[in-house]
């Protein structure tokens, strides 16, 4: 049984796959699975037991164009796959698999090219995304949640390279508070000045903070650099969760530190929301987690994935969320178990 999954988005949806994989092995048990990601897709899913090969989709590389496209297609044709799942519901990945030829090619039925697919699958919004990308394999069992958990694996170089920074930094043995700023979509972003004061009142009580981040993060000012450990832009995702795993709690905007947090189901997770809503499927899956949000506000949500400025002006789903009440939820959950 040869399986092939084409998944070619953001990270987070990257990281939120990898309870499929389980559940394909689940259901052919001798499977191979060959994934397509991009590159940055795949530096988070190397070492997973479950994937026999992952091949890079570089759209904006090698694989550019209708001619990358097309070479790519007839390598994954040579593979003769039983099976070709596509979760990625954009043109280009549904023009991939019809061009596998595999006799079972599954897609959503609101996905751009879905006529490339012969069987579709219902997007169900109601649904989390993982419960959405399990159903790709017939109904969903119970307790998903706890039955399915996002995995990711750290080699031991990533492992040594964390220690290392562990032991220079004395936070062995240290509640650790990785704080995550960023966000591709501008009005996904707790404002900075807020995210700033929580930093002052967390070290004002002595805590140990770590700031992640990619090369983006690193323009933004954080006031309290020198007396926190600034690892924006010095870590592979791998590294990168790794040190989540390490860490008490995990305070993020809705990004893609949210799904790679939920991997550890002892680190908990305070997430942020504003222009979206937990029903859009993207909440954290981990069970150690939850969400703050300003549910009075009739203009929300505004968009899936946010957007550049606020449509009504005055971006009251985040500012209305204080630093204080984010610092006091910080300060409960270091205390939790």
């Amino acid at each position: 049984m040869k399986v092939l999954i084409i998944h070619t988005a953001f990270i987070g949806d990257i990281a939120l796959s990898t309870p499929l994989l389980k559940r394909v092995k689940e259901v052919y048990p001798e499977a191979k699975i060959t994934y397509v990601t991009t590159p940055v897709g795949a530096s988070l899913l190397r070492n997973n037991p479950d994937i026999t090969e992952i091949i890079e989709y570089d759209k904006r590389g090698q694989h550019s164009g209708l001619k990358g496209i097309l070479e790519l297609g007839r390598r994954l044709r040579y593979e003769n796959f039983n099976l070709v799942l596509t979760p990625h519901r954009y043109l280009r990945s549904s023009f991939l698999s019809w061009l596998t030829r595999s006799p079972k090619r599954v897609g959503y039925d609101i996905a751009s090219g879905a006529i490339f697919f012969n069987k579709k699958i219902k997007y169900d919004k109601s649904k989390h995304e993982v419960e959405k990308l399990l159903s790709f394999l017939g109904e969903i069992p119970e307790n998903p949640r706890e039955k399915y958990p996002i995995e990711l694996y750290p080699s031991q170089k990533d492992i040594k390279k964390i220690d290392e920074i562990w032991n220079e930094n004395n936070l062995n043995d240290k509640d650790i508070i990785a704080i995550a700023p960023g966000s591709k979509w501008f009005t996904k972003k707790w404002p900075l000045e807020y995210f700033n004061k929580v930093i002052d009142l967390l070290l004002k009580d002595n805590k140990k903070i770590i700031v992640i981040g990619g090369r983006d993060e690193m323009l933004l000012n954080i006031e309290q650099a020198d007396k926190v450990i600034d690892l924006r832009g010095k870590t592979t995702l791998l590294e990168l969760a790794e040190v989540l795993k390490r860490s008490k709690v995990v305070l993020t905007n809705d990004s893609s530190p949210i799904h790679i947090a939920s991997a550890f189901k002892d680190t908990h997770i305070v997430a942020i929301f504003g222009p979206t809503v937990k029903k859009f499927g993207f909440f954290p899956w981990s069970l150690n987690s939850e969400v703050l949000e300003n549910k009075e506000l009739e203009c929300r949500p505004c968009a899936i994935h946010g957007g550049d400025k606020c449509p009504k002006g005055h971006f009251k789903c985040m500012l209305s969320i204080t630093p204080e009440e984010v610092y006091k939820k910080v300060v409960q959950s270091l205390k939790e178990d």
